[in-house]
């Protein structure tokens, strides 16, 4: 390379620019899902009341902690396969599929809420597999584990939550 100025602007890591693309896009979806999960579980911290206030509020400062620093992760590997990421309320709200939360909800229907917004969180990450597995995409597989791993776990301890 010693003397030739390098083109950065072609990116050749290994993956098809088509697949860069449509697993930026999938990836987009899981940051969106993230950060509306993020916002929620953060509101639900604030505005928590009742006899679980000190467990959940508790709880639920740990699960938004985890949640903002998984960001940085999903949108600087968006970054890296050379696509800009969403950052925008806008593009969340296009882009998630965890609905608005209304008004200010009772404990166990925050809990109730939280559940289901990380079953769909999951569900987006596990939905990008296929895509980043035929494309031996293994740092995006690796993301996609690890976050598949925290949001089944937190899924399941909410939901015990809700038992009787």
């Amino acid at each position: 390379m010693k003397g030739k100025k390098m083109d950065v602007s072609k990116i050749d890591i290994g993956i098809s620019e088509k697949d860069r693309t449509a697993i930026a896009k999938g990836l987009s979806k899981l940051l969106a899902d993230s950060f509306t999960l993020y916002l929620m579980t953060h509101n639900f911290h604030w505005n928590v009341t009742g006899p679980m206030f000190n467990t959940l509020h508790t709880m639920f400062m740990d699960q938004y902690t985890e949640q903002w620093n998984a960001l940085d992760t999903i949108a600087e590997r968006i970054r890296a396969l050379g696509v800009v990421a969403p950052g925008s309320y806008e593009d969340y709200e296009k882009l998630t599929t965890i609905a608005a939360v209304k008004g200010k909800p009772k404990a166990l229907e925050m809990v109730a809420l939280l559940v289901a917004g990380q079953e769909a969180t999951a569900r987006t990450a596990r939905d990008l597999l296929p895509l980043v597995t035929e494309a031996n995409d293994q740092p995006t597989t690796d993301l996609l584990t690890q976050r598949l791993d925290i949001h089944e776990k937190t899924a399941w301890m909410l939901r015990s939550l809700l038992e009787e």
